[in-house]
């Protein structure tokens, strides 16, 4: 018996705060076979790279089995750390080029794992540049900041 092909998985990702460092939040919307989830969460004090870091994270641990995901991110700092400047980050111990600990090294970390099961092409989008998919997670993650006002 073999093992069925994995499940093709666009994801669009988001992450800010008002200001940075400050309240933030992060949206996420995934798309495959026809259907579609939103998740968003926010952070009271945190920065912008984090919230980016934290939507990247969650929708690779919202995935319940091994799958194939394309991650869309106006991060270049995410795209950038993860498909190139990890690996050197690893070598040296978790320290950048400066000889300086990483910054964000916990969530960082959290990526890597979570990556692990998945098959993971990153693509990078121009923010607040008409992506209705990109719009829409700003929306999300826009909103749940906002919500720690509300909450």
């Amino acid at each position: 018996m073999t093992e069925a092909a994995p499940v093709r998985i666009e994801a669009w990702t988001d992450g800010g705060c008002k200001p940075n460092p400050g309240p933030g939040g992060w949206g996420a919307i995934l798309c495959w076979n026809g259907h579609e989830k939103e998740l968003s969460g926010a952070n009271p004090q945190t920065t912008n790279n984090r919230m980016e870091l934290t939507a990247a994270i969650a929708v690779l641990e919202a995935l319940k089995r091994p799958s194939h995901i394309v991650i869309h991110t106006d991060s270049e700092y995410v795209r950038n750390g993860v498909t190139r400047w990890v690996k050197g980050w690893v070598r040296n111990n978790w320290r950048n080029a400066a000889r300086d600990p990483v910054a964000n090294m916990d969530l960082w970390k959290q990526l890597l794992e979570a990556q692990k099961r998945h098959e993971v092409e990153w693509k990078w989008v121009r923010g607040h540049a008409g992506d209705v998919m990109n719009e829409r997670a700003d929306v999300l993650a826009t909103a749940a900041r906002e919500g720690l006002a509300q909450g």
